[in-house]
């Protein structure tokens, strides 16, 4: 018996803008995709003797130069953007994530990034390594909104990412 539940793994951003009064700015969802070197991450340490990473880290793609995401990309190298790093917090904001239920891995708890510059944020990225601005680690995912974010002083971002396959 041969049977093809297709277990393809698709991830989604959500990111909720809260101005500093706590009203909501905008919002946007969107889908990631995930890098060569995540995939990789993930054969490796669900199936062959690579080290598990338990602690994922959210960031933020920047405007400024940007071009494209790639497959390719990885912590050292994704010519084409570059990492915001207007926020507060002074690394990078950990992806709390809840155990799996139904196929889906989540965070019922956003990670929230208190921006403290007037910027236009591109897109969303999950990496293994809390260094803000940080050129090691594995890039997991990356993902760019459908149109690109204004944020100013004293807004929150509130992110929250969904995995399921």
């Amino acid at each position: 018996m041969n049977v093809n539940n297709k277990p393809g793994l698709k991830g989604k951003f959500s990111v909720l803008c809260i101005d500093s009064e706590g009203n909501t700015k905008w919002e946007q969802d969107f889908p990631n995709g995930i890098t060569d070197v995540g995939v990789a991450y993930l054969l490796n340490a669900g199936f062959d003797s690579g080290s598990v990473t338990t602690t994922w880290y959210v960031g933020l793609i920047d405007n400024a130069s940007f071009s494209a995401l790639s497959a390719s990309d990885t912590a050292a190298s994704h010519s084409g953007w570059i990492e915001n790093q207007d926020y507060s917090e002074t690394t990078r904001v950990t992806w709390a994530n809840d155990a799996t239920a139904a196929r889906t891995m989540s965070n019922s708890v956003s990670a929230d990034f208190s921006m403290d510059a007037t910027a236009t944020i591109k897109g969303v990225f999950i990496i293994s390594v809390s260094t803000k601005g940080g050129s090691t680690g594995t890039l997991w995912s990356t993902a760019t909104f459908g149109s690109n974010a204004a944020v100013t002083n004293g807004d929150t971002l509130k992110v929250t990412y969904s995995i399921n396959g």
